[in-house]
């Protein structure tokens, strides 16, 4: 008999009373396939009510800074070129200020940085944590601070700030800066006798920090 001949067996009838008794039971609450239980939608559960072992959405915190041994201070002149459109100090321009501060605070150790760049070390910046507190004005007095609350092997963590006259903080700053080859850009330990120089304006305990300044 070929496959076009093969007859075709009708459907079968099914008694109504038996329809059902030859799937698996279902129990309210779990998946068709018995495999996990489920609940049905519903409001959000509270923290408190959370049962143990679930781990609630933790809010992003500010890295905190340390406070250096001794602070380092230069006084700036706040110049037209260093103001935006509204007359304050543009945002960028405190970066060239915290700039002057650690070349001066550097010199003052004894330490320029064209030599250091010469001798093949260079101090490139890793992170910046920036707190604007307070707006600057044009032709305004200023203290830049420097100070170091952390010294690793190979990298500082500068904790700068911009005050005001009237001894207000208009800003505070967490700088991760680290020494490398000026010839690859690799880390590189710092030269001991700039270690030396700079371990007495270390924070007598180092803040917890999100960078790693230990390598």
């Amino acid at each position: 008999m070929s496959r076009a001949e093969l007859p075709v067996s009708a459907p079968r009838e099914t008694d109504p009373a038996l329809q059902g008794k030859d799937r698996a039971p279902q129990t309210q609450g779990t998946d068709p396939k018995g495999l996990s239980p489920s609940r049905p939608p519903g409001p959000p559960v509270p923290p408190g009510d959370r049962p143990s072992g679930s781990v609630p959405a933790v809010a992003a915190r500010p890295t905190p800074i340390g406070a250096p041994a001794r602070l380092f201070r230069l006084p700036v002149r706040v110049y037209y070129q260093d103001t935006d459109a509204g007359g304050v100090v543009f945002h960028g321009a405190y970066l060239n200020f915290f700039e002057r501060a650690r070349t001066e605070f550097l010199r003052s150790l004894g330490f320029d940085i064209g030599r250091l760049a010469a001798d093949g070390v260079l101090f490139v910046l890793h992170r910046l944590e920036v707190d604007f507190i307070k707006p600057c004005a044009l032709d305004e007095s200023l203290v830049i601070t420097a100070g170091i609350a952390r010294l690793g092997r190979t990298s500082a963590q500068f904790v700068q700030t911009v005050e005001r006259a009237d001894n207000r903080t208009a800003l505070r700053a967490s700088l991760a800066l680290v020494c490398v080859s000026s010839e690859r850009f690799k880390p590189v330990a710092i030269p001991p006798p700039l270690r030396a120089a700079l371990e007495p304006w270390v924070a007598a305990a180092d803040p917890v920090s999100g960078v790693d300044t230990s390598v």
